[in-house]
């Protein structure tokens, strides 16, 4: 890659990966010919709007509704596109929730339901179970965000707590025949973590809820407590309520990486791929991403430079500052202190969703510089890595990585590239 600049070489891998995730182009490899009679197009998500516009390319105009993040809908001739809040559930999100609902409880075993579920719907389908509030289920939510909890562990609480989840969404459309189209965000693809299962069984219990949120010290109004202590809605997967039900990965970290590694080799780059499904939390993978990308620089690591590691998953922090960020920044941040300007070494880290944690940011780039120029500018790189303060830390530099809505959603990208000395 003589000659060309690291940083438009990193952006240019985040921007293949995102490509292959777009609907428009993983969709209609999966949709099926449209069915006789009538078919119902529904779903939630940060990636529905845009999957509902691949739906309506191929089938032309039909009958539905589709819950997506403020700023990511697409204009779709029959389906219905609602934006609502992420990740903290609001009002609009419950109503278009109820709405949904009452469509499906309106099919025959003859109908056939179209759903389309990506990442983000946990907040965007938003039914609270039992005597739990909006303000409540919003409580909850903003608690587990901050706690540094694994997606599944939050999605397994999300699922009790709810109406929608774990199963209950598809089992509302019994007896119609469902087809679910899924794009995944989670490590390892499970379906039932994906957006919390909607359309997909689940073996977790109220009680495996009940020992997240002690285990995180969340604590927990009683209605709460009441929908904990109860058997709970959440279908087990050979429910009768789930047999006319098919669920269908269309779009998932692996092939996003796939992608990015493939314009790397076109490149004449080394790829080592460290997963698809890193979890942890973001400064810990950091540290021991810095390592083995210092080894690599030194001679001694698995590849040779110039070398590119690439990884997914979804990190998480556990906010103890009061600054704004997301996992992808506080990697980035932490990723630039553990190197400490080493010469050589440049990575990006972001969401492929163009959303790092709450803030409409994608992620970060860092290079050699980042600490020097930080120093330069009177901005203290450890200060503000304590404070969770990873999102201001990269504005003051312009190093933000800015997208705006991606349409998709496969989770987190990281890219390290180790030059040759």
């Amino acid at each position: 890659m003589t000659g060309t600049n690291p940083r438009n070489f990193l952006r240019s891998l985040f921007d293949g990966a995102v490509a292959a995730a777009d609907p428009m182009v993983c969709v209609p490899a999966f949709l099926p010919s449209r069915p006789d009679g009538r078919v119902l197009v529904v779903g939630a998500g940060k990636a529905s709007a845009r999957m509902a516009e691949a739906v309506e390319s191929a089938w032309g105009p039909c009958e539905g509704l589709v819950i997506t993040r403020d700023g990511y809908a697409r204009p779709c001739a029959g389906i219905e596109v609602v934006e609502a809040s992420h990740p903290v559930p609001d009002a609009r999100g419950l109503a278009a929730t109820s709405r949904l609902i009452s469509m499906l409880q309106d099919l025959g075993e003859n109908d056939h339901v179209l759903a389309l579920i990506s990442g983000g719907a946990s907040a965007l389908l938003v039914q609270p179970a039992g005597n739990i509030t909006l303000e409540e289920k919003q409580l909850i939510n903003e608690r587990l965000l901050s706690s540094g909890a694994p997606i599944d562990e939050m999605n397994t609480v999300r699922k009790h707590l709810s109406r929608v989840k774990g199963g209950q969404f598809a089992a509302a459309a019994f007896p119609a025949r469902m087809t679910s189209l899924i794009i995944s965000d989670v490590a390892g693809d499970d379906l039932a973590f994906i957006a919390s299962g909607p359309t997909v069984g689940d073996v977790t219990t109220p009680a495996d809820a009940a020992a997240i949120l002690q285990r995180y010290g969340i604590e927990t109004p009683a209605s709460v407590k009441e929908v904990l202590e109860a058997s709970g809605g959440v279908l087990a997967p050979e429910a009768e309520l789930l047999s006319r039900v098919d669920n269908i990965l269309v779009a998932a970290p692996s092939k996003s990486l796939a992608a990015a590694a493939e314009l790397a080799k076109s490149a004449g780059i080394e790829t080592i791929l460290l997963g698809d499904a890193i979890e942890g939390e973001a400064r810990e993978v950091a540290a021991t991403q810095a390592t083995l990308a210092l080894d690599i620089r030194a001679g001694g690591g698995p590849g040779k430079p110039p070398c590119l590691l690439l990884s997914g998953g979804e990190c998480t922090v556990t906010r103890r500052g009061n600054g704004i960020g997301g996992p992808n920044a506080e990697y980035a941040l932490a990723l630039a202190l553990a190197l400490e300007g080493a010469a050589g070494i440049h990575a990006l880290a972001c969401d492929t969703d163009g959303v790092d944690g709450a803030a409409d940011v994608a992620g970060a780039m860092v290079g050699p510089e980042t600490l020097s120029r930080a120093a330069a500018r009177g901005v203290n790189a450890k200060a503000m890595l304590a404070d969770n303060d990873s999102h201001t830390f990269f504005e003051r530099l312009g190093d933000q990585v800015l997208t705006g809505p991606t349409l998709t959603n496969v989770n987190d990208f990281r890219a390290v590239l180790v030059e040759s000395a």
